[in-house]
């Protein structure tokens, strides 16, 4: 499994989208932010980013990027645990 985040600005929404529910449809996942998420899945990132680009419009911004260690940041407990758990060196 690879740990990719994922991190949207659907510049014209106004309630918390659709698209989280895809993400959260991966299973192994974090909140990283209102609009970032991590997930660990076996799926490359086209096929993320195909999976949750039906979500789009022309104006909206959409990344899939693999997400290695070392990590810094600070945030939730459960977040930086879930890190520690599915991040490789």
């Amino acid at each position: 499994m690879t740990t990719y985040i994922i991190t949207y600005d659907l510049n014209n929404e106004t309630k918390r989208p659709p698209i989280v529910e895809d993400i959260k449809s991966y299973g192994n996942w974090a909140m990283l932010s209102e609009s970032s998420y991590a997930i660990s899945t076996g799926q490359n990132p086209k096929q993320i980013y195909d999976f949750l680009s039906n979500h789009l419009d022309n104006n909206d911004n959409l990344y899939v990027i693999k997400l290695t260690n070392p990590h810094f940041g600070q945030g939730p407990k459960e977040v930086n645990d879930w890190l520690v758990a599915n991040l490789s060196n």
